[in-house]
């Protein structure tokens, strides 16, 4: 009789300071249910893992669930894995703070649970070779990831039942392959289907059935909580394992030990598949959509899925520069941080949390309150660096080829982008720890194809089971379709434009203008004393007429100025727009010279705007030396989440114009003020 050795493991994670609300919500419908059952078979064999933040949030919020998870530590029920305390992408950071990291969660379970981790969870399994030696630096001798990275680097799928190892300038490491056809089974099929799937991992005497996965699976997830617990499919399973002959329950770090290797591996820089999906450019994921379709499930779930790839975690940085800025920044910071005061360095650490780098099913870099999380902790270091005296530098922050222009008072931290036009990339109050410049540009997601174009989608049914939501059918809003409105450019403030035509609103709203300058997209350099950013550029309508734009900024502790010089050889009138892009946290409760922006806000002869924030209660007051007309909206961005499509509007779009001919002068100061 073939027996099988169930290596069962649960990871779980919160993004760093999430919502109190969603933390105890994952608290009451998932961890506490599954740690109160889990109580009663002691003799039940698991791995957990958990960010060092979560698990101190348990600790001290929620102690009667520690308490469960501490009485399964002693009684030998739970083997504890490590990875970074904060969950960063260990392979996204240097090795001082992958390093740095790892022993800080691998202290902490040692001190709280007294256990020391021999095993590795890498956050949203992402791999690269080189953390290989981070992990072993701090004792680590295993490190889970997916099948699909062993596929998709030609190992055969059938030798999936143990571990392998692997090795980096020397270091070697062991490597445990997930099934992936065991995580879709557990927790959505039966309990009796749910078995089966492990027994046919059974290969040999010394094979393993090994998963581990989102414990948020187990109760979090859209109708997990009552299949879980309510129906009893955790009580059922868990019975229906530990009187099966045929399996034993045992911890990743004793199979380890009591089990020789498959044999050398090396695997490609990979993921999951989905996230090689998400990180794909839209026709690129929506080209390998219907690659997939064309292959067909048989041939790609076998050997398609080692040919057919999608591309690597670190793409996100080049889909979305909001998410590159985040990184960049804290890269620097990472790179110098020998000036970093204790409590700086645990900012640096927390703003290398993964969530708000990246976007797939769940939320990510589109959720507002992660962004405003990431940058409160950059601020908090750019805090603890402010002096008195006003500080300026030239640095290539975001590493792209172009400097930006950084400007540090004891106030605000401001960058400005050569490549964009001398914009306002961050507006960061060091007060407030707010940036109100942490904005996102609308693009094109693949996802949107499901609401330009829907099809009729019939889910997979289980025999018996409930759907995943990778599975699960997405309900559509038809009125999201009229939201649906692409950027040009990004969402940067101080942005010049040039029209023939008077900006309407509506043509704002939907990036519509007939835009002939090339000024709001395109790079600026910096003068000889590096004063100001000037751009030789144009003005196209039936030839180019050479155009020259100047911006210079002079700075106060609390406000800044930008003077723009504009020289056209064209002589008939134009109209000069600047746009600002503003992010707040309520944009509805915002008051602009004492209105809301409402469906849409226009003013006319304006030389003023107060925009009132209730919530950092502060104002910005923007000051011109002409009247202008203004536009405002609520710029709204349409994302895909585990619940289905949703608007995320948390910042306003601004447009003030004027007529001009062939030159054109104007001052504009930005102040914060208080409310």
């Amino acid at each position: 009789m073939k027996k099988v050795k169930l290596l069962f493991g649960v990871h779980m994670h919160q993004p760093v300071d999430n919502f109190g609300d969603a933390v105890k919500e994952a608290i009451e419908l998932c961890y506490a249910p599954f740690f109160a059952t889990m109580r009663n078979y002691p003799e039940f064999c698991f791995a957990v893992h958990s960010s060092g933040w979560l698990l101190n949030e348990i600790k001290t919020k929620h102690p009667k669930v520690f308490e469960d998870m501490l009485y399964l530590t002693k009684k030998g029920a739970i083997e504890w894995v490590g990875a970074g305390y904060y969950e960063p992408i260990l392979s996204a950071i240097n090795s001082l703070d992958a390093q740095a990291q790892i022993n800080k969660l691998s202290n902490y379970l040692e001190k709280n649970l007294k256990s020391s981790p021999k095993g590795a969870w890498l956050t949203e399994r992402v791999w690269e070779s080189s953390v290989i030696r981070d992990l072993r630096a701090c004792g680590l001798e295993y490190v889970v990831v997916d099948d699909y990275h062993f596929l998709s680097s030609g190992f055969d799928g059938g030798a999936m039942d143990g571990y392998y190892e692997s090795e980096a300038g020397g270091e070697k490491i062991a490597l445990f392959p997930i099934s992936a056809s065991l995580r879709y089974a557990l927790p959505f099929f039966g309990v009796e289907r749910s078995v089966e799937a492990i027994l046919k991992c059974a290969k040999d005497e010394d094979s393993a059935a090994i998963i581990f996965d989102d414990l948020e699976k187990f109760g979090l997830w859209p109708k997990t909580h009552a299949w879980v617990y309510e129906k009893g499919w955790l009580k059922g399973f868990v019975e229906a394992v530990l009187a099966n002959e045929q399996i034993e329950t045992m911890h990743y770090k004793e199979y380890l030990s009591t089990n020789r290797s498959k044999g050398l591996a090396y695997l490609n820089n990979t993921s999951y598949f989905e996230m090689g999906e998400w990180s794909l450019k839209s026709h690129q994921g929506l080209a390998l959509e219907a690659l997939k379709e064309r292959l067909g499930d048989e041939y790609f779930q076998k050997d398609g899925v080692a040919l057919v790839k999608g591309g690597i975690w670190k793409n996100f940085f080049i889909k979305y520069h909001e998410s590159n800025y985040i990184h960049k920044r804290m890269m620097h910071h990472s790179k110098n941080q020998a000036q970093l005061k204790k409590g700086a360095l645990e900012a640096l650490y927390k703003l290398q949390t993964n969530d708000v780098l990246w976007h797939g099913v769940f939320g990510g870099l589109y959720l507002p309150n992660l962004r405003d999380n990431a940058y409160r902790y950059l601020l908090e270091i750019e805090n603890s660096l402010a002096k008195k005296k006003t500080a300026t530098s030239f640095l290539d922050v975001d590493m792209d080829g172009y400097e930006e222009f950084k400007v540090l008072t004891s106030e605000l931290s401001l960058l400005f982008s050569s490549r964009y036009g001398g914009q306002l990339m961050e507006f960061g109050s060091l007060e407030k720890l707010f940036n109100w410049q942490n904005t996102l540009m609308r693009r094109h997601e693949a996802y949107h194809e499901k609401i330009l174009h829907p099809k009729e989608v019939v889910p997979k049914m289980h025999e018996e089971g409930i759907e995943s939501i990778h599975s699960d059918a997405a309900v559509l809003d038809a009125t999201l379709k009229g939201d649906l409105v692409y950027d040009w450019h990004p969402k940067y403030s101080f942005i010049d434009h040039i029209s023939t035509e008077a900006f309407s609103f509506e043509a704002f709203k939907r990036a519509s203008y007939h835009e002939v300058g090339d000024f709001a997209n395109r790079s600026f350099v910096f003068d000889e004393g590096r004063t100001a950013f000037r751009r030789e550029g144009g003005i196209y309508l039936d030839k180019k007429y050479d155009t020259l734009c100047v911006k210079k900024y002079s700075f106060e502790t609390k406000s800044f100025s930008l003077a723009l010089e504009l020289q056209s050889e064209y002589a008939h009138e134009l109209h000069y727009g600047v746009e600002y892009n503003f992010h707040f946290a309520h944009p509805d409760k915002v008051l602009i010279n004492g209105q809301k922006v409402g469906d849409g806000l226009s003013l006319v002869g304006v030389d003023t705007l107060v925009l009132e924030d209730s919530y950092t209660q502060k104002a910005l007051r923007i000051a011109l030396d002409k009247k202008c007309m203004l536009h405002a909206y609520i710029l709204n961005t349409i994302s895909q989440s585990e619940s289905g499509f949703e608007r995320t509007a948390q910042q306003i779009s601004l447009l003030l114009s004027l007529p001009f001919a062939s030159r054109l002068e104007l001052l504009t100061q930005m102040e914060v003020c208080d409310v």
